[in-house]
């Protein structure tokens, strides 16, 4: 297992990394860094788990996340090839004296936002993802002044949602080890009835201890993690096929349609038809 604390490279001729993380390197696990990073998806899909956020990634999207925020981008299958092209930076490697210029104040203050993670949407993510693209390859000057005009355009647009504002946590090496071991088998088994006793036995806790240490962590409870998984997978199966409603609902982990229509609309606040209609392919 990988441990919680990912020590990020960077050139000595260079004062940020950039570089593409592609299969196996992009498989890091739930992990965090002191730097921000600003990530482009090149390659596969999957489901993004970045603070008490859960949500799928697809090629093309485009995230910023503060630093000391955990986060995992999981595949969506193991054969499939995943690859990011990552930046990251301190927030101080800039100075001070530089981040206190009326000019870019509103970078410093994007870059203030403690704890947060961002999606960037519409025209802003393409407009991004150019910039990230032509700063994989830039040198000298021109890849400060990219990354400048990266985080200047995010931080005066609105085209963006905040995905988790969840606290960081530190945790030891068998700490993290437990966060994996619990996601990973949940990922293997959400369509199917998993208990509290299931899930607590394969980290040797109690049941309370259990749910007392992943709300620590993952910032939500079991029950809810483990729904949203089931919804996300559903609206998958809504967005990408024609498949009858009801039968997704059984082919997300719901033995009962009425329960299902009303955690749909719980975490969506859409019943799963109203979300087929504005997501249809």
């Amino acid at each position: 297992m990988k441990t919680l604390i990912q020590k990020i490279y960077v050139e000595e001729h260079h004062s940020f990394a950039c570089r593409t993380y592609r299969t196996p390197d992009f498989e890091t696990a739930w992990h965090k860094h002191l730097e921000c990073e600003l990530i482009l998806i090149t390659e596969g899909n999957g489901t993004a788990l970045i603070g008490d956020y859960i949500g799928e990634y697809k090629e093309g999207d485009v995230y910023f996340l503060q630093g000391e925020v955990p986060h995992w981008f999981r595949k969506q299958e193991k054969q499939t090839i995943g690859s990011a092209i990552v930046i990251h930076f301190l927030t101080d490697f800039w100075g001070d004296r530089f981040l206190s210029l009326p000019e870019i104040k509103p970078i410093a203050k994007l870059l203030a936002q403690n704890n947060t993670g961002i999606q960037l949407e519409g025209d802003l993510s393409h407009e991004i993802a150019t910039m990230i693209r032509r700063l994989e390859s830039a040198e000298g000057m021109d890849r400060i002044q990219l990354l400048l005009n990266c985080m200047l355009k995010i931080s005066l647009s609105a085209e963006q949602k905040v995905i988790t504002m969840a606290c960081s946590t530190t945790n030891s090496s068998a700490e993290n080890s437990v966060i994996e071991a619990i996601i990973d088998y949940s990922f293997k088994h959400f369509l199917n009835p998993i208990s509290l006793n299931e899930i607590a036995a394969i980290t040797n806790m109690s049941v309370p201890a259990f749910c007392r240490f992943f709300k620590r962590n993952i910032k939500k409870s079991y029950l809810d993690f483990i729904k949203e998984l089931r919804i996300g997978h559903a609206c998958k199966l809504l967005r990408d096929t024609d498949r009858a409603i009801l039968d997704i609902c059984y082919n997300s982990g719901y033995n009962s349609w009425a329960n299902f229509s009303k955690q749909f609309k719980v975490v969506l606040n859409l019943t799963p038809s109203q979300y087929r209609r504005q997501h249809k392919k």
